[in-house]
């Protein structure tokens, strides 16, 4: 079986799908990252996933516009809903200091869930939206965005693109908590 997540190696979305992947007893499974919801809806349909799971609100953030246009596009069916505790990390390139950083990229969902926190700490960055907040960490790890860029993202893109973590938990929120859809193809008869 293949579950399609939207987002990149190391996102929330991936995370969120090895939780369901565990809590189903599904051993077998694999994780695909398909980085956006339009990429995972379109997979269910052409029958390539059997399993897609996505982001489409949080308790903080609201709605995540990028799946629920996804969601108008394409025929599926949802299987369940669960939620998934969000913590995000200031990542940078090893050495960059506060001080260096000129630009804080991250998915506009990280971005509106860690606004407060921008507004105090980064009001002089460059905010710079990006498909995705794994895809960011990935981009800043592999040089093709500059090291003076920041990035938010979950703690596993550090250890994964070998960044370091310059600032823990920076969510405005606590609790910051992600509601994730489960689709599954629509079937001939629904």
């Amino acid at each position: 079986m293949n579950i399609g997540v939207m987002g990149a190696r190391g996102s929330f979305s991936e995370q969120a799908g090895e939780q369901y992947r565990v809590q189903q007893g599904l051993t077998e499974a694999s994780i695909e990252p398909l980085v956006t919801a339009e990429a995972v809806l379109s997979a269910i349909e052409a029958g390539t996933i059997e399993v897609g799971i996505m982001p489409i609100e949080n308790s903080n953030g609201g709605i995540v516009i990028e799946a629920v246009h996804a969601m108008a596009a394409h025929r599926f069916v949802v299987q369940s809903m669960f939620e998934f505790d969000v913590h995000h990390m200031l990542l940078v390139r090893p050495g960059v200091t506060a001080s260096q950083i000129k630009t804080v990229a991250s998915h506009d969902q990280a971005l509106k869930q860690c606004r407060m926190y921008l507004r105090r700490k980064w009001s002089d960055a460059e905010i710079e939206p990006y498909a995705d907040t794994a895809k960011a960490a990935e981009d800043l790890g592999s040089g093709s965005l500059p090291e003076t860029t920041a990035v938010i993202a979950p703690r596993k893109c550090a250890e994964l693109y070998g960044l370091e973590i310059l600032e823990e938990s920076i969510q405005d929120l606590k609790f910051n908590y992600t509601t994730f859809l489960v689709a599954v193809r629509r079937s001939a008869e629904t």
